[in-house]
């Protein structure tokens, strides 16, 4: 079992392995992956994912942008933050710190799941300033119900057992254990993407960075405030998602009067895995829609 990810051993064979960096911001070391040319695109992955989930999208995205995709605070190949640093707003400014260093200022973002979250709190925040913001199937509402009282204290109790994050990497690093966690989110993806997510989940340290983003996250400030966006927002909404209801994109579209849903009929939580030429397809015509594609001075990395 992997304690903490090492690039040096444990990122042979990562997708998209040429395009990796790392680079110090917010009092620790980001894993980043940088490809293609054009305008910034900046992607947030959600919680217990990295660079990886982008593998497939990231490569159509660089023909026409500058693709920049950082692992997550305590994700991946990312250093943990600060005791502060999983929460909502600490992520968004961390990520925000992040891009400061690396000189970029995206013309879009996208984010899947609490990465949509993420985004939607920078631009509110005023740490980015984009053209248009996709969510991916974004968990942007509180849960409801049951799972609001049990998920979050849950979380909180295995964070803070040091010995718990090492349980959970037993148990959830096996292939079988993770294709049934992928099948609970309504999508199928191929047998490279799953031993992908049992690497990282073998991690106690990606496991407490997962669980640690749970334990701290409160969407209630983030659902006060949604109605003060300005900012574009594009609701991508995969009707099999078994973790995001998609009627969630359909109650913040009634709340900000910027967004706009899309509806794919068919796709689960990890739509963009499942049909990442779709997801390109939706994001690039987004892109042209707002102006970032079609001649402006690019807004890039200054890399």
């Amino acid at each position: 079992m992997v304690d903490r990810l090492v690039w040096e051993k444990n990122g042979r064979g990562w997708p998209n392995g040429y395009a990796s960096r790392f680079v110090e911001a917010a009092g620790f070391r980001w894993h980043v992956q940088v490809m293609g040319q054009g305008p910034a695109l900046l992607l947030a992955h959600g919680t217990g994912a990295s660079t990886h989930s982008w593998r497939d999208l990231a490569p159509l995205l660089a023909r026409h942008f500058t693709v920049i995709a950082p692992d997550l605070p305590g994700h991946g190949f990312t250093d943990a933050p600060p005791a502060n640093g999983l929460t909502l707003p600490g992520m968004a400014r961390s990520l925000g710190e992040l891009l400061r260093a690396m000189n970029v200022s995206p013309a879009i973002a996208a984010g899947h799941s609490a990465g949509a979250a993420i985004l939607a709190r920078m631009c509110l925040d005023g740490a980015i300033m984009p053209d248009a913001v996709i969510s991916l199937n974004g968990a942007l509402m509180p849960f409801r119900g049951v799972a609001s009282k049990v998920f979050s204290p849950m979380a909180k109790l295995l964070f803070i057992n040091p010995f718990i994050p090492r349980i959970f990497a037993w148990r959830a690093g096996g292939v079988s254990s993770v294709e049934r966690l992928i099948e609970s989110t309504g999508s199928a993806i191929d047998a490279d993407g799953v031993e992908l997510y049992a690497r990282l989940f073998r991690s106690p340290a990606h496991v407490a960075g997962a669980l640690g983003m749970m334990a701290n996250w409160d969407l209630t400030p983030l659902v006060r405030d949604l109605p003060k966006l300005k900012t574009p927002f594009i609701l991508v909404a995969g009707g099999a998602d078994k973790a995001i209801p998609a009627d969630d994109a359909f109650r913040v579209r009634n709340m900000v009067k910027t967004a706009t849903v899309e509806y794919l009929r068919g796709l689960g939580h990890l739509a963009h895995e499942e049909q990442p030429e779709q997801i390109a397809e939706i994001i690039t015509r987004v892109a042209r829609s707002f102006g970032a594609l079609n001649g402006d001075i690019p807004r890039r990395a200054s890399l």
